[in-house]
């Protein structure tokens, strides 16, 4: 009994320090929807500073805690959750997402950022967890069908570059490509030989975000530069606690969806037996050769990067990531490889008031490319009744059409296989840039800020073509029955240097005066671009075009300002200003001055809405803009020069040469294209934002359009030049919704859908005398000499087709020669060419879905094009029967759609070239991707998550159009990359 005594006595006398004892605790965090863990959620001790993070794997060790403290669990865009200590060893936590926290995101706006509730602009932002799943060679295609407004539109080639436009551009003849901000840095649109985008560059897996400021309101701010919107890159950065590495790599297999129709051996070699002369009968082979099998094979790409991040000494922030990409193309000898290198340090000094942001990175690409057009094209036309190869063929070994005398003739095409393998098309570049950024916030005045970035952007590239010595396409001093036959091949070589300078230096002023919120900005910004090439010419040919070109520096200076002012998170008010300076215009037109403003109402944040539990987010917008346009090709084009001739144009004097010196055109009155803009939008959101999405209006008119036209004789001394002519309308909807369908602790079920329309007119081109149909416009097209099928006239959208309208008979089939008179002057001529349908879509929609049952994910993503047409040029240029014989030498093969027509021989000159019929709806629902996933946490490898994925990209299209693919930037099919389907493999190890 004295014993017992004695122990509650002791116990008694140990209970007041028991209670003041510090212990720690340590747990993990996850998400409560999915069960992932979250990396950076902040574990602290409520009212003390006493706090950490959460590393990678979602853990914490929290130390000097006492019995009765509360741990506040917080991270954005979830619920803080408040957990009582009493004494446990482990604290493990679930936290739920808080939709209406989400409305604090931060998104970056131009020199400077914003919250997404006080945003007053159009402006979306697409974040990692929500890119496009699958292979991404090039970042373009993460936001490819995401965003409502912003149309992607990639190629087949390896490392293609993708067209991107907002809004459907603005201008027709100047660039349409929006501006690129990596970083800080505003890119340029120029691209050295040898490489395929400014974008290709750059690893995707090193980027964290894409925020598009799609109005003139929002993009103001970067004014000369803005006027087809911007997209602002931010990449990964380097976080503070423990070190984190995450590993990732995929191998996929590239191959061959879908080939152009045409005549199989066995088709191709009844048909000239049934049409062909005695002549062309007798040139049939006794092969059954598919060319472009023989072109076109399966391929593999891999694709690898490894990052490590976390906080050197427990201060300095820093991310090195380093990625390389191999990715063969299913055209034979066609390749690009990229390896990247990234680092990222983030300080911040001096009581967070010295913020400074260094990225660095470097990039290494290796290309082969090929003549792709002609390859492609040789392989389509080429008689698939010879074989690949022949004996005794002084070209390699390969088959090649030759005249009777061995003599290598003009017309017919050459062996498409020998094509691919004796010419030679590399290139290797070097790219470096990055960006210093100081922040600096006043310790005697801690409400103003100052801001200086320096960036650079070094591109290098280098490259050759060399075509083999037994290759038909090789010089030849002397034909085959000459004496001293030889063939020299062919080999020329190129280096490119391209060199971008920026500089920005700004104020920023942000208080908070009772209700009333100031965020000024004013600051200057200073750009030099330069660019130098050298080109040797064809070495082995007499008289090689050897050559060093420096193109002139452009440089851009400019003043702006922004001012946000919010009362009461309800009413919210955005001006901005840039005055902007360019070398390529005169001092009479030389700067421009761009504003724009933004008005918006938080209805939700009003009295009767406050807590309305169906209405989560309401906000009204309206802005207007103005932005402006100077990026054409021209550098000087307002000086009068005089240049030097060539080779071509010198005499000689005896021994002597003189070079000719000649008067170049100019225009002294080329000055800015302007841009205005005036949008209405709606962000919305319902069921505390378990439904959230926007709804906006736009209209905006281009004016002064800088246009490449030709010049009346006489009115200058060119033929043709950039003027400021004319002026282009586009109006459009946008529409985004996004919902979690299913939320609960097992299964998730998110969709968003994004839908624009656009209707873009052209409504001045100038002085028009009568008749005056439009400026031709586009690529030129196969067939004939110098064709062009597209024009921009007044009234309608740029761009559109010109044709003849075709005839048919009563079982609607095209008669041949046989066009409608649409003038009714009895004849048919150019006159009667007409307006007729265009290549860009009426209606653009994206769908994209993400399902998580337990560690199970799947992601889809489908895209939609409607009101688009395409100009089936395969068919124009080879669906007749004289495509194939029309020579007595040689022979080519016929589309099938000449089974479909009948056309036998050219028309009335060039005519059935440009006949509608072979205009082509090429609206189509493709689906894009599909991804499974399954994520092991650290149950199976105790020190890291392994997540494991199969997908397909390019899964599935839906269309009418009947030719190789229906989604074509500038509506011309012709010997076209064909776009893989891809089937891969990936894994993803987080330590």
């Amino acid at each position: 009994m004295k014993t017992i005594y004695k122990k509650l006595l002791m116990l008694l006398l140990l209970l007041p320090f028991s209670i003041l004892a510090q212990n720690t605790v340590g747990g993990t965090v996850l998400d409560k929807t999915s069960g992932q863990p979250i990396p950076g959620v902040n574990v602290n001790v409520q009212g003390s500073a006493n706090g950490v993070s959460t590393d990678f794997d979602g853990k914490y060790q929290l130390s000097n805690v006492k019995r009765g403290d509360k741990i506040v669990f917080s991270y954005i865009g979830y619920t803080n959750t408040v957990v009582d200590y009493v004494a446990q060893n482990s604290l493990n936590v679930s936290l739920q997402e808080d939709a209406n926290q989400l409305q604090e995101v931060v998104i970056q706006v131009g020199y400077g950022t914003v919250k997404k509730k006080d945003a007053t602009g159009s402006v979306s932002q697409i974040a990692e967890k929500d890119f496009n799943k699958g292979i991404n060679i090039t970042p373009e295609s993460l936001i490819s069908g995401r965003i409502a407004g912003v149309n992607v539109t990639g190629g087949g080639a390896p490392g293609a570059k993708a067209d991107i436009r907002i809004r459907g551009g603005s201008s027709l003849y100047a660039s349409n490509e929006p501006l690129i901000v990596l970083d800080g840095l505003p890119l340029s649109n120029a691209v050295p030989s040898g490489a395929t985008s400014i974008l290709s560059t750059i690893d995707p897996n090193d980027i964290a975000s894409f925020t598009v400021l799609k109005d003139a309101s929002a993009a103001a701010i970067y004014g000369s530069r803005a006027a087809n919107g911007v997209i602002v890159i931010t990449t990964k950065k380097g976080t503070k606690g423990k070190v984190k590495v995450s590993f990732s790599s995929q191998v996929a297999v590239n191959t061959v969806e879908n080939t152009v129709d045409v005549l199989s051996a066995d088709q191709f070699r009844a048909l000239v037996n049934e049409k062909g002369s005695t002549a062309q009968k007798a040139l049939l082979g006794n092969a059954n050769t598919n060319w472009q099998d023989e072109i076109f094979s399966t391929s593999v790409t891999t694709n690898n990067n490894i990052s490590v991040s976390g906080a050197l000494l427990d201060k300095l922030p820093v991310r090195l990531s380093v990625g390389n990409v191999d990715n063969s193309g299913i055209l034979k000898n066609t390749s690009f490889e990229r390896t990247t290198t990234s680092i990222s340090l983030n300080p911040v000094l001096f009581d967070n008031h010295l913020k400074i942001d260094v990225s660095g990175n470097l990039s290494f690409g290796r290309n082969r490319f090929q003549d792709e057009g002609a390859v492609i094209g040789s392989a389509i036309g080429f008689d698939p009744t010879q074989p690949v190869f022949q004996a005794n063929s002084r070209f390699g070994g390969y088959y090649e059409w030759l005249e009777p005398n061995g003599n290598v003739p003009l017309l017919p095409a050459r062996n498409p296989v020998a094509r691919l393998n004796q010419d030679q098309r590399r290139a290797t570049s070097t790219r470096k840039w990055g960006n210093v950024s100081v922040d600096y916030k006043f310790h005697f005045f801690e409400d103003l800020r100052v801001v200086a970035e320096a960036g650079i952007d070094r591109f290098d590239s280098n490259g050759f073509t060399e075509v083999s010595t037994q290759s038909i396409l090789g010089f030849r001093p002397r034909t085959f029955t000459e004496a001293n036959y030889v063939n020299l091949g062919n080999y020329s070589s190129y280096t490119d240097a391209l060199q971008n300078k920026n500089l920005n230096a700004y104020f920023n002023y942000i208080k908070n005066f009772g209700k009333l919120s100031v965020d000024a900005t004013a600051g200057y910004n200073y750009q030099l671009f330069e660019k130098e090439r050298s080109q040797t010419g064809e070495i082995r040919q007499p008289n090689p075009n050897q050559d060093v070109i420096t193109d002139p520096d452009i440089n851009l200076q400019s003043y702006f300002g922004r001012l946000n002012l919010g009362f009461d998170s309800r009413y919210l008010l955005t001006v901005n200003y840039r005055r902007d300076g360019t070398s390529r215009f005169s001092q009479q037109n030389r700067w421009g001055n761009f504003a724009g403003a933004a008005l918006a109402w938080n209805v939700a944040e009003e009295s009767f809405l406050k807590d309305n539990s169906t209405i989560s987010t309401f906000k009204l917008r309206v802005g207007y803009g103005t932005t402006g346009q100077q990026d054409i090709s021209a550098q000087y084009d307002y000086l009068r020069r005089v240049t030097l001739g060539t080779i071509n144009s010198q005499y000689i004097f005896g021994n002597t040469v003189i070079s000719t010196a000649r008067p170049e055109g100019y225009n002294e009155n080329i000055k800015w294209e302007e841009l205005a803009e005036i949008n209405l939008g709606i962000d919305y959101g319902f069921f505390n934002n378990r439904v959230t999405g926007s709804l906006n209006y736009f209209d905006k008119e281009s004016k002064d359009l800088l246009a490449d036209i030709a010049v009346p004789d006489g009115a200058n001394i060119r033929n043709q030049g950039f003027f400021n002519v004319g002026a282009v309308r586009t109006k459009g909807v946008e529409f985004n919704i996004e919902s979690d369908i299913v939320k609960n602790d097992n299964l998730t079920w998110n969709v968003a859908f994004n839908t624009t329309f656009i209707d873009q007119k052209i409504s001045n081109l100038g002085i028009a005398v009568p008749g005056f149909q439009g400026y031709l416009a586009g690529d030129n097209i196969a067939g004939g000499s110098g064709n062009k099928i597209q024009v921009n006239s007044v009234g309608f959208t740029p761009n559109s087709f010109l044709v003849y309208e075709q005839l048919y008979d009563s079982n609607k089939r095209p008669i041949q020669g046989a066009y409608a008179d649409r003038n009714q002057d009895g004849k048919i001529d150019a006159g009667d060419r007409y307006r007729y349908r265009k290549p860009a879509p009426d209606y653009t929609f994206g769908l994209f879905s993400t399902l998580n049952y337990k560690k199970f994910d799947l992601t889809m993503n489908w895209r939609a094009s409607l009101g688009n047409y395409i100009f089936d040029n395969v068919s124009s240029n080879l669906g007749y029967l004289d495509a194939g014989l029309r020579r007595q030498t040689d022979l080519s093969n016929v589309s099938t759609d000449y089974f479909n027509t009948g056309f036998t021989f050219e028309d009335n000159g060039t005519q059935r070239y440009l006949s509608n019929y072979f205009i082509k709806d090429a609206s189509f629902i493709k689906l894009d991707n599909v991804t499974v996933g399954y994520t092991f946490d650290k149950s199976l490898l105790r020190v890291a998550t392994l997540r494991f994925t199969a997908a397909v990209q390019n899964v599935l299209i839906l269309t009418k159009y009947n030719g190789l693919d229906p989604e074509r930037f500038n509506g011309i099919d012709n010997n076209v990359y064909p776009r893989a389907r891809t089937f891969l493999l990936g894994v993803n190890l987080n330590l």
